[in-house]
């Protein structure tokens, strides 16, 4: 639990040192942001262990009682977090500041609420796109809702088409579908849910989970089988002018939005073209994921802690962002094309500044907030990095031709249950 004798208050003076794990200030979206948050824990001496978050780092520095004092970490990682009684549930901390949660998108505070207890203030928000290439779709007198995946057997048809293959060796990928990470997409997709919502039971073995999974893989089987896809994705010069699109080898795939801003900056000219992910009703759909600021339990400055995640994720913070974004694009002459902050607020202040007027690129910036707009998430749990270890360890034996969809799932229905009760278990005793 928190620490009942701090002082959350936007008016409270603070002192001492703030310790910050797993986050760099790298670009101007970050260090805009870092400006104000420094400038609000006043005579805090902020000090920033730089780079991705290390789970094991962490764990041992709160076991030998030298936690930081606030934690940068993946959403998918608040759940477990908790059920070690890594981190604090943040009531104090939100009532105290004055954090308004309300602002925060509806999949990205589920994703850090636990048993009615929130543990993570969001930000940032990833969704998924369609994108195409639009010279390969003209080829083959397709379009984007061939390839949206709105419908199963066009997709796996627009697939074949688009693919070409000399003496077995692939030339064009005609659609990927991006496993292992994306089967969530594709079960909900389906009308699946992997998880009951309360977070207590696993659904792995749903038919339509496996149905989606099925589907899928067979999209690359009929290319020549992963292995001859991932082999040809990873030549390609993924962030360079000699990305897929560019070099017309890439029918289609979903792909966070993030890579917009890539395409939109190595390859302008590009045929490119975007959609939303569709459900098999035709529906927008994307698999949000994003970051969360915590705090360790044991964390000697929890007050610091807090003022800084507030301003973080404020919204005066993200049009500090945004501006200092849209400078550098104005600097180099390039489209502002938007930022997903996890805030609603924020999001619908950044979309009235993007600066995207020409196609495809004013598309691809309508599309991404649809998208944004109809976002789902797997539900907070105990069990966060088991279940997922346990979901890709299955796909990835089906892609390796060790087990067929169903035997795999049903495996990893096991092993997710397990963990899933293990989890509720040490959470619930620990109350």
């Amino acid at each position: 639990m928190e620490d009942d004798d701090t002082e959350y208050s936007p008016d409270a003076d603070l002192t001492g040192s703030l310790s910050i794990m797993g986050f760099s200030g790298v670009d101007e979206v970050a260090t805009s942001r870092l400006d104000l948050a420094k400038e609000a824990v006043g005579d805090v001496d902020v000090k920033l262990a730089e780079g991705d978050l290390d789970m094991q780092q962490l764990l041992s520095a709160i076991a030998t009682g030298q936690p930081p004092d606030l934690v940068y970490a993946n959403r998918d990682q608040v759940g477990s977090l908790a059920a070690r009684g890594a981190i604090v549930p943040l009531e104090d901390c939100i009532d105290g500041e004055g954090i308004p949660t309300d602002d925060f998108v509806e999949s990205g505070l589920a994703q850090v609420t636990l048993d009615d207890d929130v543990y993570g203030i969001p930000e940032f928000n990833t969704v998924q796109l369609t994108m195409a290439n639009a010279d390969l779709l003209d080829a083959a007198g397709l379009s984007l809702d061939d390839v949206n995946g709105s419908d199963w057997d066009r997709t796996a048809d627009a697939a074949d088409r688009m693919m070409v293959a000399q003496s077995g060796k692939l030339s064009v990928i005609g659609v990927d579908s991006k496993l292992p990470e994306f089967l969530p997409l594709w079960a909900k997709a389906n009308g699946a849910e992997l998880i009951s919502e309360d977070g207590r039971t696993a659904q792995l073995d749903d038919p339509a989970v496996v149905e989606a999974l099925e589907w899928a893989v067979g999209i690359y089987d009929a290319q020549g089988g992963f292995s001859a896809v991932k082999a040809y994705r990873d030549s390609a010069d993924f962030f360079g002018e000699g990305n897929q699109f560019a070099t017309n080898v890439l029918g289609a795939m979903p792909m966070e939005q993030w890579y917009v801003n890539v395409l939109n900056d190595v390859s302008p000219d590009a045929p490119v073209a975007f959609d939303t992910v569709r459900d098999r009703k035709g529906e927008p759909l994307a698999y949000a994921s994003g970051s969360a600021w915590v705090i360790p339990a044991g964390a000697e400055n929890p007050a610091a802690a807090c003022r800084f995640a507030r301003v973080m994720t404020s919204l005066d913070a993200w049009e500090a962002a945004a501006n200092a974004r849209l400078e550098a694009r104005n600097t180099e002459g390039k489209a502002f094309t938007g930022i997903l902050t996890g805030n609603t607020k924020a999001d619908a202040m950044i979309r009235d500044m993007t600066t995207a007027e020409d196609e495809p690129w004013a598309s691809a910036v309508e599309k991404m907030y649809e998208a944004n707009d109809d976002t789902f998430s797997l539900p907070a749990n105990p069990a966060d990095a088991e279940f997922k270890s346990a979901m890709f360890d299955a796909v990835n034996a089906v892609l390796n031709g060790q087990k067929e969809p169903a035997d795999a799932l049903a495996a990893a229905q096991d092993k997710a249950q397990a963990a899933l009760d293990e989890g509720w278990d040490k959470l619930e005793s620990s109350d």
